[in-house]
């Protein structure tokens, strides 16, 4: 994993995406889209950048 100032916990991807926490796991689950783990506590993080493109995807609904 590079910096993780790039990625985003949970909350602060829902809350970036403007959905629940319990959505956006849902998306994880169902391999909507896909988190990276946090070497030391295995903590779900989302890339910035992959999540733009999400929000770009949802606005144009």
């Amino acid at each position: 994993m590079t910096n993780l100032k790039e990625y985003l916990t949970v909350k602060e991807a829902a809350k970036f995406l403007g959905i629940s926490t319990m959505t956006l796991r849902r998306w994880d689950n169902g391999k909507k889209l896909q988190a990276k783990r946090h070497p030391m506590n295995n903590y779900r993080l989302y890339n910035r950048k992959e999540l733009e493109v999400i929000l770009k995807e949802i606005s144009k609904k």
